[in-house]
């Protein structure tokens, strides 16, 4: 792979960390707050997101097509967000997660492998 590729992921895992905070850290830390609160905090933190999204995707689509570098970043939002579920969030896991991420497995091998 590219240093590019790793580049692009590199900044979209930080983009993706600010992110999932910004969506729903509000939800523990905040929920006793007015929304309009946790909106503004919330925009605080996507802002900071937006200044490694936009030069991730941007240095992601110079070695990626569009299809492959969104199905990369989906992928990695939820690289990110099942962590931040399990330590931060504590809800518990089930097995129907397995099975969904198995499913992201399989979007993943199309959308990246060469065409016959």
């Amino acid at each position: 792979m590219p240093t590019a590729f790793w580049q692009a992921a590199g900044l979209l895992v930080l983009s993706n960390v600010f992110m999932t905070f910004a969506w729903y850290a509000h939800l523990k830390e905040l929920n006793h707050r007015p929304w309009y609160v946790a909106a503004l905090v919330s925009w605080g933190i996507a802002l900071v997101e937006y200044l490694f999204q936009v030069p991730g995707n941007r240095v992601g689509y110079t070695v990626l097509s569009l299809p492959q570098l969104k199905v990369m970043q989906e992928i990695i939002t939820l690289l990110v967000f099942a962590p931040f579920v399990v330590l931060y969030m504590k809800p518990g896991l089930k097995l129907d997660y397995l099975w969904a991420a198995l499913c992201l497995v399989g979007a993943v091998y199309f959308i990246f492998r060469e065409p016959a």
